[in-house]
């Protein structure tokens, strides 16, 4: 079975995007409308800047260009991953513990299928939050979404 098209994406923009000091947070490709998208996402400690994005967009095409690893034309856009950013790796869990995360599970957990607490970390394959004083174990498995919270 061949790889999805996101993990080809990830494997020619990971060295690009580190080689930079920079983050590979996601690689989505979607089809909107009549044009598909491929959207990369990079974060640095502090944020990223719109030279970071333009830098990474000309080498990751050009990468690309020379690889072809799309049959479709597509747009690519570079962005950070905005305040909400999605949770996927450890990495991410062990920099954001402490921080107001939203959960989507694909069942419910003590009868919500959508959860926001303070993440207190990952550990055996459980990402643990704390929800008005108690604490709440989520397997990973059960998870559809876990993102930063937009505090207010």
């Amino acid at each position: 079975m061949g790889k999805k098209t996101e993990d080809l994406i990830a494997e020619v923009a990971e060295p690009i995007v580190a080689a930079r000091g920079l983050e590979l947070v996601d690689v989505e490709y979607n089809k909107e409308g009549e044009n598909w998208i491929l959207r990369v996402f990079i974060d640095k400690e502090g944020g990223v800047s719109l030279d970071d994005c333009q830098e990474i967009s000309r080498s990751l095409s050009d990468s690309l260009d020379a690889n072809d690893p799309i049959e479709n034309s597509y747009l690519l856009e570079v962005s950070s991953p905005g305040i909400d950013r999605p949770l996927k790796t450890e990495k991410d869990f062990k920099r954001f513990t402490g921080k107001l995360i939203d959960v989507s599970t694909y069942a419910p957990i003590n009868g919500q299928r959508k959860l926001t607490g303070e993440l207190l970390g990952l550990e055996d394959g459980e990402i643990k939050i704390k929800i008005d004083d108690q604490e709440v174990a989520i397997p990973r498995d059960k998870i559809a979404q876990t993102r930063l919270a937009i505090e207010f």
